[in-house]
């Protein structure tokens, strides 16, 4: 099977389970939809599958009222402006001024959210100081494309200042790695007194960064010196990760303790470290033998799934949900099975690999 293949199979599976208005939590604009909508349009482009498309602006259409704005959003939280980038595409295709109207909305989100006193974004309205790496992914994707294509230059300048700030709070000087989060205060019970930082490496946080980054990329020229500053950093963190990958291919929940009693290999991290590798090659970032840690990790994790007795995908052994703790924390998470955290991760890879296959069949 191709990496199209996989996804295609993984992504009617879950159109079979749900419609795309229950998609859960039900009503709710988040990124737990968006991610794996994010997905389901990747795989839509490259396999010219209609019904994908359509689900996906089904679920928008479920969320916004007729004025463009979200029903039900936390206002102001990071994790509910990711699915906006959905946006994008409905709208290049539909022409339709709602989708405009909607993503005027989910901007407003993004100039209202607090600030830490360096400028960065906090995660959420009530986490006052505090900078997670998710949020690169959350707000960076679709404040950065806003910025591109409705001309609000200093909207890129802050995302590429986000991901800098990001940089000096949570990279470690010896892993490479960067830490879950920082809090200014250090108020925080996972935060160190002295640095602010969170004590782990957790591993699907650190994977939201570089695609993340990735996708900040594209909306920059080739030309801008701010594109071979992120590449700089994208290939540094990734250098990283690659040199933590388990000898069976994916990646640990806590990413540099593989040894650790009770550490486990998670998938949704693994995904998305795999999505991050396979296009920082085809970006010229990481050399092209870096496509051979992304095919042993894709390998990896297909070969750790199920298919069932009616020939549904089950995406497994991925952390639900989660703050920021130390390693009893993260190692005790529980696992779920075709979240949408996991399968979102895992349609980016698909999509990822197979654009990765595609451009090696034309060499």
């Amino acid at each position: 099977m191709t990496p199209l293949d996989w996804a295609l199979l993984s992504a009617d599976t879950m159109m079979r389970k749900f419609k795309a208005e229950d998609l859960p939590p039900k009503g709710h604009f988040h990124y737990h939809q968006g991610v794996f909508l994010s997905g389901m349009l990747k795989v839509s482009s490259l396999s010219g599958r209609d019904d994908l498309f359509i689900y996906a602006k089904d679920w928008i259409d479920s969320v916004f009222d007729e004025n463009g704005r979200a029903k039900d959003v936390s206002f102001g939280d990071l994790d509910d402006i990711q699915p906006g980038i959905l946006l994008y595409p409905i709208y290049d295709r539909t022409g339709d001024e709602k989708y405009r109207d909607a993503m005027d909305f989910v901007i407003s989100e993004y100039l209202s959210c607090p600030r830490c006193s360096n400028g960065g974004l906090c995660h959420k309205v009530n986490l006052r100081g505090q900078m997670w790496l998710d949020g690169l992914y959350m707000a960076g994707p679709f404040v950065s494309e806003y910025g591109r294509r409705f001309a609000h230059p200093e909207y890129i300048d802050d995302i590429f200042n986000e991901i800098l700030l990001m940089k000096s709070a949570a990279e470690d000087s010896v892993t490479g790695l960067w830490y879950h989060a920082w809090d200014e205060t250090r108020s925080a019970p996972w935060a160190d007194s002295a640095t602010g930082r969170s004590p782990e490496f957790w591993g699907r946080s650190i994977g939201w960064v570089p695609v993340a980054i990735l996708d900040v990329m594209d909306q920059l020229d080739g030309d801008d010196g701010r594109w071979s500053v992120l590449a700089d950093v994208l290939r540094s963190l990734l250098s990283a990760v690659m040199r933590f990958q388990s000898s069976e291919g994916r990646w640990y929940q806590v990413v540099d303790k593989g040894e650790a009693e009770g550490n486990w290999l998670e998938n949704s991290s693994s995904c998305l470290f795999t999505a991050a590798i396979a296009r920082a090659v085809m970006h010229g970032i990481l050399p092209q033998d870096a496509a051979d840690c992304a095919e042993r990790a894709f390998n990896s994790i297909v070969g750790s799934l199920e298919i069932t007795a009616d020939g549904c995908l089950e995406v497994g052994n991925v952390c639900i949900g989660t703050g920021v703790g130390d390693y009893g924390f993260y190692i005790a998470r529980p696992c779920s099975i075709n979240d949408l955290h996991g399968v979102g991760a895992f349609l980016l890879m698909c999509s990822a690999m197979e654009e990765l296959r595609r451009s090696k069949m034309k060499k």
